[in-house]
């Protein structure tokens, strides 16, 4: 990890398991006094390494009981197809992430709705209103194994 040192990798850490910690619980932490641990972390948010600071929220606890992870293919792959589409879905809440992919399909998405009828609305509404698409694979997770957005540093 470029530029990145050991402290800073604690930081990380520490910042990725709770991003509530208090700059006393961090500093401690990572064996520094409040002021410098402050200056790291205000470092590493300039330079675009930590992002922003959320709340992970409970897809079930919300009603949002079904994942689907949707393959499309479209009829061509030039860039303003990719960028159209890209447009398109980053409008869509129920899209939690999307991806341009090798292989035989253009773009893997994560997608999240209440039941099986809230999916059929977004696929017919939206989905499946986009120009340009070639095809639509849905696969339905029965059961999320692991879930973490704490890269590994």
């Amino acid at each position: 990890m470029p530029d990145l040192d050991a402290i800073d990798r604690k930081i990380l850490a520490s910042l990725q398991a709770d991003g509530r910690i208090t700059m006393q619980e961090l500093a401690d932490k990572v064996g520094l006094s409040v002021s410098p641990c402050h200056r790291r972390v205000k470092l590493l948010e300039s330079r675009g390494v930590i992002t922003r600071y959320t709340a992970q929220v409970d897809q079930k606890a919300i009603g949002l009981h079904v994942s689907v992870f949707i393959s499309i293919k479209l009829t061509r792959q030039k860039e303003e197809d990719l960028a159209r589409f890209a447009r398109a879905i980053s409008k869509w809440d129920e899209v939690l992430e999307c991806y341009l992919m090798t292989g035989n399909r253009d773009y893997l998405l994560r997608v999240v709705a209440a039941d099986l009828a809230a999916y059929e609305s977004f696929l017919k509404t939206k989905l499946t209103r986009l120009d340009g698409i070639a095809s639509i694979e849905s696969s339905f997770a029965l059961s999320q194994v692991k879930y973490s957005i704490a890269l590994p540093v």
